[in-house]
C-alpha cells in the first residue's frame, strides 16, 4: 500500500487504535517510529538499561531513547511472566500490540490483553529462520534472499500465522548489520501498511508450513571462534554473520585477533594445515579445510581495526605461523 493509499483510510480507523509498542534494539526504531507518526502509542515496553562499558554505567535501549524523546511512557520489565508485571500493559487499554526485537516470550495472558492481538515484525521470510538470530542464520546458510514477516502472535516461537511477507535479497558483502538495517526498514514500511488493514478486518491469516521450519538460536561469544578446518566460504560467510557481535574470533601468541573482513578463494593444493598464515599477494592468507580466507580487515586485542597491510607491518612474523582457538 503506498502513502497515497493509507492516508485514503479514514483516520479514526487506525489512528484511534491504540498502539503497545515492544522492542529494544535498533532494529526495532524504525518501526517505533512509524508508528509515533501514524498511530496513537499509549506505551512502549522495552529491556531494563544495560551497564556497558569499563564504568558499568546503565546505558538505555535505543527503543527506550526515542521513546523517551517522544513522551511516551515506557515500562521496562525483566519479566512477563508474574502478573503483577502484566498490570501496566493492561492499564494502558491496547487495542494492538506491536513487537520488534523485544528479547523476551510473551506469557498467554499477555498475547490476550489486546483485542487485535499481538503483531510481530520479524526479520526473515517465515518460517525459514523461526528464533532470536535469523540475520546471521540467513547469511550462514548462504541464503541468496531473506525477508521480513508481519506474524500474529501465538505461544509458540516465531509460529504464528501470516498477514504479510516482503522478500529482501542477500548481497555477497552484506554482513548482519547491513542486513539488518535493511530489514528493520522495510519491516517498518511493512507493518504500517498491513496494521490499518488487519485493524478493519482485510486480513486472513495464513499458517505456516511446519515442515519448512528451521530454527536461528540466540548467538553466543563462543559462537565467533573460527574452525579453521572448516571450507574458507563457511568461513567467510560466518565472519560476514558475527559482525559486529561477536565477530569472527581467533587467537595468535595468545592474543585474540578479530577477522572483521574477509573473502574465501579456492585452491586445489593443501599448502599447509588448516589455521596456517600464508603471503598472498601484499597481503595474507589463512589455509582453511578447504581453500583460502584472504584476511582484509584484523583487529588485533587492545588495539584498533586495520587493513591488513597496515597490520602486517607491525605484525613480525605473522606471516608463517599458525593461529587457532
Amino acid at each position: 500500500m503506498n502513502v497515497s493509499l493509507l492516508m485514503a483510510i479514514p483516520e479514526a480507523t487506525y489512528m484511534s487504535a491504540r498502539v503497545v509498542f515492544m522492542g529494544t534494539p535498533e532494529f526495532a526504531v524504525p518501526t517505533l517510529r512509524r508508528l509515533l507518526a501514524s498511530f496513537e502509542v499509549v506505551g512502549v515496553v522495552t529491556r531494563p538499561d544495560k551497564p556497558k562499558g569499563r564504568s558499568k554505567q546503565p546505558v538505555p535501549s535505543p527503543v527506550k531513547v526515542v521513546a523517551q524523546e517522544a513522551g511516551v511512557p515506557i515500562f521496562q520489565p525483566r519479566t512477563l511472566r508474574r502478573p503483577e508485571m502484566q498490570e501496566p500493559i493492561r492499564e494502558w487499554q491496547p487495542d494492538v500490540i506491536v513487537v520488534a526485537a523485544f528479547g523476551l516470550i510473551l506469557p498467554p495472558e499477555v498475547l490476550r490483553i489486546p483485542p487485535h492481538g499481538c503483531l510481530n515484525v520479524h526479520a526473515s521470510l517465515l518460517p525459514r529462520w523461526r528464533g532470536a538470530a535469523p540475520v546471521p542464520a540467513a547469511i550462514i546458510a548462504g541464503d541468496k534472499e531473506t525477508g521480513v514477516t508481519i506474524m500474529l502472535m501465538d505461544e509458540g516461537v516465531d509460529t504464528g500465522p501470516i498477514l504479510a511477507q516482503e522478500r529482501e535479497p542477500i548481497l555477497p558483502d552484506d554482513t548482519t548489520a547491513t542486513l539488518a538495517e535493511r530489514l528493520a526498514e522495510r519491516g517498518a514500511r511493512l507493518l504500517i501498511e498491513t496494521l490499518p488493514r488487519w485493524l478493519r478486518g482485510e486480513i486472513t491469516p495464513q499458517p505456516q508450513d511446519e515442515q519448512q521450519a528451521t530454527y536461528a538460536p540466540m548467538l553466543r561469544k563462543e559462537d565467533g571462534w573460527i574452525r579453521w578446518e572448516e571450507p574458507a566460504e563457511l568461513i567467510e560467510r560466518k565472519v560476514r554473520a558475527y559482525y559486529p557481535w561477536p565477530t569472527a574470533m581467533t587467537r595468535w601468541r595468545g592474543k585474540l585477533l578479530k577477522v572483521l573482513r574477509a573473502v574465501a578463494i579456492s585452491q586445489e593444493e593443501k599448502t599447509a594445515p588448516p589455521g596456517t598464515v600464508i603471503a598472498w599477494n601484499e597481503g595474507a592468507a589463512v589455509v582453511t579445510g578447504e581453500g583460502l580466507l584472504v584476511l582484509q580487515e584484523v583487529q588485533l586485542e587492545g588495539k584498533r581495526p586495520l587493513p591488513i597491510g597496515d597490520f602486517l607491518r607491525g605484525a613480525r612474523g605473522f606471516v608463517g605461523e599458525r593461529l587457532g582457538h
